[in-house]
């Protein structure tokens, strides 16, 4: 088996991105559309913040390229919450504001944790419960961004696996490094861009993360947005692993 690698940034909407990644004056209504060739993917944020409608995702679907793939955040009123189990109501409500309409477009959903959030094995079960392999006739691959270093650990990592379910790697970060196999697709978000590196990331630096994803996508598909850092750069560092795949 080989995996498809598919590499973008977070969002599309960045002023400092007017200056050195999209082409000057291009309205800001076609910038997706841009991006959407220039990158693979893209993790969408505004998810995270709040609810979508149908009509949004169909947008953004019709405006982007065959193959072209977004990851969702999950809203934050089902992952910041003391009892993530007790967020069932947020989770239905996420996955009914029309995610279907992104169709194939729909790579897979971050459930990003807070870091304070510490690992609960019976709750942290629970609420991995009420995530759904299906929506409609739309398979759903989820991903747990886990950042406090309970999480570091065979049992969370083994209630993931149970359920194909993947552990975020946040790397270049101070978060937990949780770099273990649970699914059939690894989820990754670099976050060490640096404003003294004309790409982001130097030239071994990026050979390496190219290296790293040919191995990964030897047995599954991989996800990689390059995030946080200086990012200003994180559209060249996205577009500089891609030339190198």
């Amino acid at each position: 088996m080989t995996g498809n690698i598919r590499i973008g940034v977070g969002g599309w909407t960045y002023e400092p991105w007017r200056d050195n990644f999209y082409p000057a004056g291009l309205r800001q209504a076609d910038e997706l559309a841009f991006a959407a060739k220039a990158l693979t993917a893209i993790e969408v944020n505004g998810t995270y913040y709040g609810t979508q409608k149908p009509e949004t995702f169909a947008k953004w679907a019709k405006e982007t390229p065959e193959g072209f793939v977004f990851t969702l955040k999950a809203p934050r009123f089902a992952t910041s919450r003391r009892v993530l189990a007790e967020g069932g109501e947020s989770i239905a409500r996420f996955l009914a504001s029309g995610l279907t309409e992104l169709g194939p477009k729909l790579g897979a959903i971050n459930w990003q944790l807070p870091p304070t959030k510490k690992f609960d094995p019976e709750d942290m079960a629970a609420f991995l419960d009420l995530l759904p392999d299906r929506l409609g006739g739309l398979p759903l691959h989820h991903a747990i961004e886990a950042r406090h270093e309970s999480f570091a650990c065979d049992a969370f990592t083994t209630l993931l696996r149970d359920r194909g379910i993947a552990a975020i790697q946040a790397a270049d970060s101070d978060y937990p490094q949780i770099a273990v196999a649970t699914a059939p697709f690894a989820y990754l978000r670099i976050m060490g861009t640096r404003e003294d590196e004309p790409l982001g990331y130097s030239e071994a630096d990026l050979d390496h993360w190219a290296d790293r994803l040919r191995d990964m996508a030897r047995t599954r598909d991989v996800f990689l947005f390059v995030i946080s850092g200086y990012k200003a750069a994180n559209p060249a560092a996205a577009q500089a692993l891609l030339k190198r795949l």
